[in-house]
């Protein structure tokens, strides 16, 4: 069985498309072709501009349907459909724990070059919180403060040195109790809203 050309419109479609390929009559082979365009506007009601649906039949039939087609169109090849999607760029760096986000990396740096050391300390603890809250809600597991603070030493290639008991950040059960509570009032919000 022959693959199909354009999915979207079926074996059926296609199937008529060839049927039309074998009619010698050029008036009755453009009768069918236009019979053919309204099934596939009914397949594909989506598709409004009729200059469209001709290029799509043009293309089903391998580029050999000759017809007139209406209004005098001349149909054009579809080279894009011929060709695969073109490849997403995704940024090529790397970052050792994806489940921190990769904003975290900017965060340190800006704490890093912060020179006001209260400001830097606030801003130190608050990245920590944020590292433990996504490896929570990420994980769906317990982590200990000594594991935040090792992951934010070497996210800071040791330039951030938190050791047990410097700093005390909330339990599991709290960041995931505040979680909950806060999409409640999201979800609560939005209802409201409709």
């Amino acid at each position: 069985m022959d693959p199909i050309e354009l999915r979207g419109y079926g074996r059926n479609i296609q199937n008529m498309v060839e049927h039309c390929l074998t009619i010698e009559d050029r008036a009755e082979r453009t009768k069918a072709a236009l019979s053919t365009l309204v099934s596939m506007h009914k397949i594909r009601p989506d598709i409004d501009k009729l200059t469209t649906l001709c290029d799509h039949l043009y293309f089903i039939s391998g580029y050999e349907l000759d017809i007139d087609y209406p209004n005098g169109y001349k149909p054009v090849k579809l080279e894009k459909l011929t060709s695969g999607p073109s490849r997403i760029i995704y940024p090529g760096k790397q970052f050792a724990f994806r489940h921190y986000g990769f904003n975290l990396e900017t965060l340190i740096q800006k704490a890093l070059a912060t020179e006001n050391e209260e400001t830097r300390k606030s801003l130190i603890r608050k990245i920590a919180f944020q590292m433990k809250r996504n490896y929570v809600l990420f994980n769906k597991d317990t982590v200990t403060d000594n594991r935040i603070f090792n992951d934010l030493r070497d996210y800071s290639e040791g330039k951030i040195d938190i050791h047990e008991g410097e700093m005390k950040l909330p339990d599991a059960k709290h960041i995931m109790d505040s979680y909950k509570n806060t999409h409640k009032a999201e979800t609560k919000k939005k209802k409201k809203k409709k």
